[in-house]
């Protein structure tokens, strides 16, 4: 086994343990905090500052990134994760909405720049001539991340009634804190450390083709959470009257389903880069809320319009996600790759930081058809924008 698939698999590692509490972790409490009577506009509020300090972490992480090495920031992100689940170990009456807003902000901090920090050190790993390698580990990387994800919310479910909301943390806090101690004696030293030491200033990114795929990238995960982050579990849960195991386990299998089409991308675009295949699959994605509210709206079977155009809209968008996700990668610089990882994950965040707020409040105000409308706008909204994108060579393994 190569140096470099050893640093891949402990990176892998890394994010999948990280990813495995961060789904449990918001599926406890949109359901936990449900339970307590909130309302799904309150409980969005809960995740404002873990969307908000996302931004603020990708701009300064990938920063931060070129000056310490990938490998300081993805042990930090761990660490902060480890931190922000014991806040929520305690007494049921000390978790008030400030308190939980405060552990939401840190474990905001801690997935971006654990995200960050691997998407990133993938790029370092793959020489540049390999361009149908470097998707192929992207799409391993991104779809197995989203996998787990839908596991953690599956386990978030399973946790909170086996175990109750506290017990639930305090088993996730020790499960990752030996994940953390072990990455610190596994993870390459200063991966990802640029030679010449970046000012602050760069931050923001000077490429044309990474700032357009930046603002398609807003507007497509702000499409995805607009209904898919509150709306569609409360929606689950009051209209269909399903318990809380049946809503963690839907959308577990559905983030399953997402992260195993997104290891297939390649497979399904082909050779096909830059903006035509970027175009194309943001178009086709529009067109599922849109059907679905359409449906909706003139009384067909909610179960059979909001299930089956849930299962088509995750095939769809795991395309467009895993697409961008190359993408990004492919443009980076090679000298400094956080820095302009950083900025695109920073549009990233800022697009489910929208998504989550447009979640609760739309969805209380004016139910879940409204919340779907403005997903098709928002992914119109990205296909046009990757009208823009330069064209590319095609891609070759």
């Amino acid at each position: 086994m190569t140096a470099a698939i050893r640093q891949y698999l402990v990176i892998t590692g890394n994010y999948w343990a990280f990813t495995l509490t961060d789904g449990a972790l918001r599926m406890l409490v949109v359901l936990h905090f449900h339970q307590l009577g909130n309302s799904p506009l309150e409980i969005a509020l809960l995740f404002i500052f873990y969307e908000f300090f996302g931004v603020v972490t990708n701009l300064v992480g990938g920063y931060l990134g070129a000056r310490m090495g990938l490998n300081r920031t993805m042990n930090i992100g761990l660490f902060l994760q480890i931190v922000a689940l014991a806040m929520l170990a305690v007494p049921a009456a000390m978790l008030t909405v400030p308190w939980v807003m405060a552990a939401q902000a840190l474990s905001g901090i801690a997935k971006d720049l654990n995200k960050m920090s691997a998407k990133s050190g993938i790029k370092l790993l793959v020489p540049d001539e390999q361009q149908g390698t470097l998707y192929k580990w992207v799409a391993i990387l991104t779809g197995s991340k989203n996998t787990l994800k839908g596991v953690g919310f599956f386990l978030g479910g399973v946790l909170l009634m086996a175990a109750g909301f506290t017990g639930a943390v305090i088993i996730m806090v020790v499960a990752l804190g030996l994940v953390w101690l072990a990455s610190l004696f596994l993870l390459g030293q200063d991966l990802g450390k640029s030679k010449a030491k970046p000012k602050f200033r760069e931050i923001l990114s000077k490429s044309r083709a990474i700032n357009v795929l930046s603002a398609a990238r807003m507007f497509l995960f702000g499409a995805r959470d607009v209904w898919f982050v509150v709306a569609l579990p409360v929606y689950l849960h009051t209209v269909f009257g399903w318990d809380f195991w049946k809503v963690g386990g839907f959308m577990a299998t559905w983030i399953i389903g997402y992260g195993f089409i997104q290891t297939m991308a390649p497979r399904i675009t082909g050779d096909m880069e830059g903006k035509q295949p970027a175009v194309i699959w943001a178009a086709a994605l529009a067109l599922v809320p849109a059907g679905i509210a359409i449906g909706l709206t003139a009384g067909w079977s909610p179960q059979f319009v909001v299930v089956g155009g849930l299962l088509l809209f995750g095939v769809l968008f795991a395309v467009n996600s895993s697409l961008h996700s190359y993408l990004i990668v492919s443009y980076a610089r090679g000298d400094g790759v956080s820095l302009d990882v950083g900025f695109y994950y920073m549009s990233n965040a800022a697009g489910r930081l929208l998504g989550t707020i447009l979640s609760g409040w739309v969805y209380q105000a004016y139910g879940l058809e409204a919340c779907l409308w403005i997903s098709s706008g928002l992914v119109a909204t990205a296909a046009l924008l990757s009208l823009m994108l330069p064209e590319r060579r095609p891609v070759t393994a």
